[in-house]
């Protein structure tokens, strides 16, 4: 390739490149780990990286098939582990610092892995994988083989890791639970077995982990049946009834976040709610720490802890208590504390940062963080940055930054489309500008001013930024302009890139195919002669701008971790950094070739230059704008240079915003017509009331549904069964039979005459509703109701009776409100008089006008009235303009009209009419004399003589007015009183209706009650059903699982063949695995090799007793599985035979209804009565007594059911008594008959030899039987004589062996006798040695002990140094 990776000193994996990375950098937030006291490492991308913390080199290893998953190192053997993230990963073992892959292990996992862990203790490797298989296994590493593993399905885990001190021991952690994995060894088999860990809730308690499979032991209640756990309520059968759990019993466990073991193989848990427990791994359960002073000269534990506010914690732990102290503020959220092998060193990690960019103007880093903050680092010395400045933006994270080319401003992209325009100038501490709201994250081009384009709150005008639109043919996901007005773009719904040429006015756009997979982005180089391409399959392409050649490609990041979030070219092209999106990995790349940029450089920054210069000459021009006089100052608009742009965009604003309303107003009417369907249109009976006139009560019908076609067959087939049952009962009545004599005769034909006696009375049929008009013959009798199918055709003919008193209601309740309405019309029609009456005598009384109110008349809330709209009615231009024409034309009739003189003259002459009635006499006036206006004394006699007479008409005209008042009142009142009777009359039929809808009510209820007891009596059978199978279920489920393994491992087998495989494997036979070796010929090395045998036959011995141990223990625990699970099957079936006896009961023990008087009794009383003998008695008292009643009245109803329950008991025990005399009757009658019975010499000889002969038969059978045992004692005896043959040549030849032995002892006794003194203490010597050197071995151990032990007190004592 073009492209190559180079690391300094990096030895790399097998099948590497030829060139190496030139440096990999980047820390993921979790998977950190020493390998020794001076080396950290971790994954990165496609690479695990080894960071020297003495030395500060990095070292990587190169996962050639990808993104690397899982990761776990173990510093005592140096060696690590890590999964790839392929179809089928693998599990990879390397040593370390060798880096040499020491073995493969591969499982069944078809997808990913996502936790590794090491043991301390032994060569055992845990790993679990994620989604679809969700299995945890162990591994033997060294050997390459998989122990054991369990299937956790739907279970995804956070954290696992061994006990340090007990390798059989494994912490497995999630989001919400704690399980302890105990490894159980027999011999070469591994198991794992499950202890869940009881965490506790919110409040340290731990009473909400309760079995709600077995939550009680067989009890009733004795009104209202068994009581049946929650499952069985729910109906629920098999896997989800032992785990179910009501929403209501629900309280969430403390969630865990991080573990540890201590010395004690206790675990310290910290969980997400800021409490720390203490978990006992021998009783699987969790207590919280108390924060508490501890007692001095105590044995402490020490824990690191840390927040999420970036500070850590001491914690000095002691039993269930603790002190806690700070250790350092960092001012940033911990992920990771990890401790090196010699606890020395604490590795602490951080949160990551979202975003960088580097200044061109200066030696600066702006960094953001996920919290909307950025922080300014200067970077002039690189090995020792520092923050200089920080500033917090929003709330949201920091998506991208970007410095303009000559880096005087910084450009912010947040969330939720927020971008911030900062000062980048560290002379103007960074200030922000402004920002620009709810915007694309792409800008094109931005100008910039002295806060002109800035409003109150900070934000940006529209007019700030210049924007233009294309409409394209295909989407794309990112997008680079060259200086030609050349785009290419990244297409998202096809891999391949587009060219386009915006300067065109059609513009189709070129398509250049890409084999890349998945959405992605494209980068142009500072000489726009290349441009980069990558997606999320993680290939970097290397295109030429001008002929889309490919120059290059490199696969630097994995599909597996999202591949590539953004690529960046050096100025000079030389290095390309990419950026991993979630891989947490940044890889330079470095070109093989050279090539000249001075030329290009210089012709880039003279761009700048001039590009630099054009933004302060348009600041300068609009900041001197503002210097002068009004009458010369430019309007703000004046400076936009796209206005058409601008209107296009308010009136695409404007067709939004009407979209959104005309959207809004459709789903309203949607949801109108729903509910109007739902809730009017489909009732037959509409829902609404009748109120009296003047007392406050009211009336409201049933609202009925019009029943369904399957409701309306469903009924016709229950009339038609009852039709024909009742029919074959009188069919069966009339058809004689015999019956037997007995008491049991006289009992059932009792029962049947008061059955036939009471069907007329409403008291055994337990509701009135045969005296309201409901046909009640076709119902069952209620102690004929015991099959289910009885019990829903009941159900069905009873909603049937309820449905047809509620229609048979609903017609008298129409009758009355028809009555209400006519009533209304004729008050109404007396009103009119009423009015002209009151306005005739000048009255300002207000008038009673009765109406009808929401609630009966409810269709007037489905119209909506002008009246009722407070918003101004929007008009169009066409309906606006209509308005104004008949507004004109109503003014110009009423100008016409007031010119009309005849209208005027009868107006002012005769009142405006031409002939006076006599409700008109009131109105009437006699004109006083012109002459009044002087003095009595100047009148005249004519004058005077007018006077009289004007006084007489005024008289006679008030004595009519007087009379005719007088017409008027009493017309009134009699008015009212027609009025107030039709009111009044009214109301008794309201009262009447409501009283025949209390009684309707009653009945209702009655028939509810019924259909109320048969449901639960449904139910209960249901739940009875239901936790039947559900313990049949669970039953099947314990057995199934002593062989489970077994089925894992021939699940192909067929099913004729499994069951007797798995006979099979439960009796499986001891197979013996050691040979003895043969003897070799020389006699030294006979004596040798005996040693040699003799020590290997004792760490043999050694071996197999630990072994041994072993097994019996497995053995041991195995027993005691098998002795719970055998209780818990015992206890099972005990309970599925109650519950076929309680569910046989149930059938039989019916309830029955019965109609009781109901009622007070009052008492005459004559006045006040006397309280002078009266106490006070506090109001607790009576409550109490109340009490006591009701606890009384309890007691005697339990004792009434205890009664009904003896009674029947007493009448089973008189039932069983008659059986037993009848059965003595017949064995006296049969007695009888045998004494009768004649007896003959011949028939007492026969018996007397039958008796004999089976005398002999039994004699033969008890003989047969002995030559039977005889002869397997001597199979048995013969076959110990030959054993014992066999031992006896066995020790023959032993004993020969023996003697050849002995003489070669001998022998080489002499021979050693004669070498002298200076071999004998040569051999003593030799042996001496060799005696020191074991003491010496042993000692060293000890001594390496020793020195352990002292290490580990030390940095227990002195854990700062």
């Amino acid at each position: 390739d073009a492209l190559s990776t180079e690391n300094e000193a990096s030895p790399l994996s097998e099948g590497a490149e030829s060139h190496a990375v030139h440096w990999v950098q980047g820390f993921p937030n979790k998977n950190f780990g020493f390998i020794n006291n001076q080396t950290v490492c971790y994954p990165c991308g496609n690479y695990i990286l080894f960071f020297n913390t003495e030395t500060k080199k990095t070292t990587a290893l190169h996962c050639q098939t990808g993104q690397v998953g899982a990761f776990a190192v173990n510093p005592k053997y140096g060696v690590l582990a890590f999964s790839d993230r392929k179809l089928n990963p693998v599990i990879y073992i390397y040593s370390f610092p060798e880096l040499n892959k020491l073995s493969e292990l591969k499982g069944h996992v078809q997808l990913d892995y996502s936790l590794l862990a090491f043991s301390f203790l032994g060569p055992y490797l845990a790993s679990y994988s994620s989604f679809p298989d969700f299995v945890l296994s162990l591994w033997n590493w060294k050997e390459n083989i998989l122990l054991c593993s369990e299937s956790q399905p739907g279970v995804t885990a956070t954290s696992i890791s061994f006990n340090p001190m007990n390798w059989q021991q494994l912490c497995f952690v999630t989001e919400t639970s704690v399980t302890i994995w105990c490894i159980e060894r027999n011999h070469d088999e591994h198991c794992f077995i499950r202890n869940p860990v009881k965490l506790p809730d919110g409040k340290g308690s731990l009473d909400h982990h309760k079995n709600l499979f077995f939550p009680y032991s067989c009890d009733e209640n004795p009104y209202h049946g068994p009581v049946m756990p929650v499952s069985a309520i729910a109906g629920l059968v098999g896997d989800e009834a032992e785990t179910f759990v009501p929403r209501t019993d629900i309280k969430p466990s403390l969630r865990p976040t991080a573990h540890c073991w201590n010395t004690d193989s206790d675990i310290y848990l910290g969980c997400k709610e800021g409490y720390i427990l203490e978990v006992d791994t021998m009783k699987y359960t969790a207590s919280i720490i108390q924060q508490k002073p501890l007692l001095p000269l105590r044995t402490n534990v020490d824990l690191y802890f840390s927040a999420q506010e970036g500070i850590l914690y001491f914690y000095d732990i002691s039993d269930l208590q603790y002190e806690m102290k700070i250790c350092a503020d960092i001012s940033e959220p911990i992920s990771t504390l990890v401790f090196s092998p010699d606890y020395t060193v604490l590795l602490i990690v951080t949160d990551q940062a979202t975003a960088m960019a580097c200044c061109p103007s200066s030696s600066s880093v702006a960094v953001g963080t996920g919290r909307g903050q950025i922080y300014f680092i200067d970077i002039t010395k690189a090995e020792a940055p520092r923050v200089v400045h920080r500033i917090s933006l929003s709330k949201f994270p920091v998506l991208s930054l970007h410095y303009d080319q000559s880096g005087q401003f910084l450009i912010v992209t947040a969330m939720e489309g927020y971008i911030f325009i900062l000062d980048a100038r560290p002379s103007k501490l960074f200030q922000v500008l402004g920002y620009v709201g709810n915007t694309c994250n792409n800008i094109d081009h931005i100008m910039f001013s002295q806060f002109v384009y800035v409003n109150d709150q900070g934000m940006l005008n529209s007019s700030a930024i210049e924007k233009k639109q294309y409409d394209l043919q295909y989407p794309l996901s990112s997008a680079v302009r060259l200086k030609d007005n050349i785009v290419y773009g990244y297409c998202t719904c096809a891999p391949f890139i587009c060219r386009y040429n915006l300067s065109e006015q059609v513009n189709p756009p070129k398509v250049i195919p890409s084999n890349q997979v998945g959405s992605g982005l494209v980068c142009l180089s500072p000489n726009s002669r290349m441009l980069a391409s990558a997606a999320k399959d993680g290939v970097l392409l290397i295109y030429d701008s001008s002929t889309m050649e490919i120059l290059a490609q490199n696969y630097c990041h994995s599909y597996e971790g999202g591949g590539i979030r953004s690529i960046v070219f050096s100025l000079d092209g030389k290095f390309i950094l990419v950026n991993g999106e979630n891989d947490g990995a940044l890889v330079c790349l470095k070109w093989n070739f050279a090539v000249k940029y001075s030329i290009l450089s210089i012709r880039i920054q003279l761009i700048f230059v001039s590009y630099a210069y054009f933004i302060h000459k348009i600041q300068k021009m609009m900041h001197e704008n503002e210097q002068v006089p009004d009458i010369e100052k430019l309007e703000q608009h004046e400076f936009n240079l796209d206005t058409e742009e601008q209107e296009k965009a308010q009136a695409e604003a404007e067709q939004e915003v009407a979209r959104k309303i005309e959207m809004e107003i459709l789903a309203n009417c949607y949801l109108q017509d729903i509910i109007r369907h739902e809730c009017w249109d489909s009732m037959c009976v509409k829902g609404r009331a009748v109120k009296c006139f003047h007392i406050d009560c009211e009336v409201k019908n049933y609202p009925l549904k019009k029943r369904d076609e399957e409701e309306l067959r469903t009924l016709e087939k229950v009339l038609s069964l009852r039709k024909i049952e009742t029919t074959n009962l009188k069919v069966q009545k009339n058809v004689p039979e015999t019956k037997p004599k007995t008491v049991l005769f006289k009992e059932e034909e009792w029962t049947e005459e008061v059955m036939v006696d009471d069907t007329a009375s409403c008291r055994l049929a337990g509701s009135l509703s045969s005296q309201y008009g409901a046909d009640t013959s076709i119902l069952y009798h209620q102690l004929d109701l015991h099959s289910r199918e009885q019990k829903v055709n009941q159900i069905v003919l009873l909603k049937d009776i309820i449905y047809k008193v509620q229609t048979a209601f609903n017609k008298e309740f129409d009758v009355v409100a028809q009555q209400k309405e006519q009533e209304i019309a004729r008050i109404k029609e007396r009103n009119v008089r009423v009015r002209e009456i009151l306005a005739q005598l000048e009255l300002q009384v207000e008038v009673w006008e009765p109406g009808l109110t929401g609630e009966e008349e409810p269709e007037q809330a489905l119209t909506v009235h002008d009246s009722e709209i407070k918003a101004e009615k929007y008009l169009t231009p066409e309906e606006r303009e209509k308005a104004e024409l008949l507004l004109r034309l109503e003014m110009e009739r009423q100008l016409a009209s007031l010119d009309n003189e005849r209208q005027r003259a009868l107006n002012d002459m005769m009142g405006g009419v031409l002939e006076v009635k006599q409700e008109d006499i009131l109105k009437m006036d006699i004109p006083p004399p012109s002459f009044l206006s002087k003095p009595e004394d100047e009148w005249n006699d004519h004058e005077k003589k007018i006077f009289r007479k004007y006084e007489e008409e005024v008289k006679e005209l008030n004595e009519q007015k007087e009379k005719y008042r007088t017409q008027l009142r009493n017309e009134l009142e009699e008015l009212e009183a027609s009025i107030q009777e039709i009111a009044q009359n009214f109301d008794k039929s309201v009262c009447k209706l409501f009283e025949r809808k209390v009684d309707l009510e009653k009945v209702i209820y009655q028939e509810e009650l019924k259909i109320v007891n048969l449901i639960y009596s449904l139910l209960l059978d249901e739940e009875l059903d239901s936790r039947e199978a559900g313990l049949h279920h669970f039953l099947v489920k314990k057995q199934k699982e002593k062989v489970r393994s077994f089925l894992k491992e021939f699940a192909d087998v067929p099913a004729n063949l499994l069951d007797e495989l798995s006979e099979l494997y439960k009796c499986r036979p001891d197979i013996s695995h050691h040979m003895p070796n043969g003897l070799d010929p020389s006699i030294w090395e006979k004596f040798c090799l005996a040693r040699r045998n003799k020590l290997e036959s004792e760490q043999q011995v050694k071996w197999m007793a630990q072994i041994l141990e072993e097994i019996e223990f497995f053995l041991r625990r195995r027993k005691g599985d098998d002795m719970e699970m055998t209780s818990k099957v015992e206890r099972i079936y005990q309970e599925l035979t109650w519950l076929r006896e309680e569910k046989i009961k149930l059938q039989l023990n019916l309830t029955f209804q019965f109609l009781l008087k109901q009622g007070q009794v009052e008492l005459e009383s004559n006045g006040i009565p006397d309280y002078a003998d009266a106490i006070f008695i506090k109001r607790n008292v009576v409550e109490e007594l109340n009490c006591d009643i009701m606890e009384q009245v309890e007691k005697k109803i339990a004792s009434m059911v205890e009664y009904k329950e003896s009674s029947k008991g007493i009448f089973k025990l008189k039932w069983e008594h008659k059986k037993m005399s009848m059965q003595i009757e017949d064995l006296n009658q049969k007695a009888q008959d045998i004494v009768a019975l004649p007896i003959t010499k011949d028939r007492q000889l026969f018996e007397q030899l039958s008796y004999e002969l089976m005398y002999l038969f039994y004699l033969f059978g008890n003989a047969q039987l002995h030559k039977k045992t005889m002869r397997k004692h001597q199979k048995k005896i013969k076959e110990l004589e030959k054993c014992i043959s066999l031992k006896e040549q066995a020790n023959y030849e032993l004993s020969i062996k023996l003697k050849e032995m002995l003489v070669s002892v001998s022998e080489r006794r002499h021979l050693s006798q004669a070498a002298g003194e200076i071999a004998k203490r040569r051999y003593q010597e030799i042996l001496k040695q060799k005696h020191l050197r074991s003491l010496i071995g042993k000692q060293e151990e000890h001594v390496e002990i020793l020195q352990a032990k002292a290490e580990r007190l030390r940095s227990k004592t002195f854990p700062i140094l």
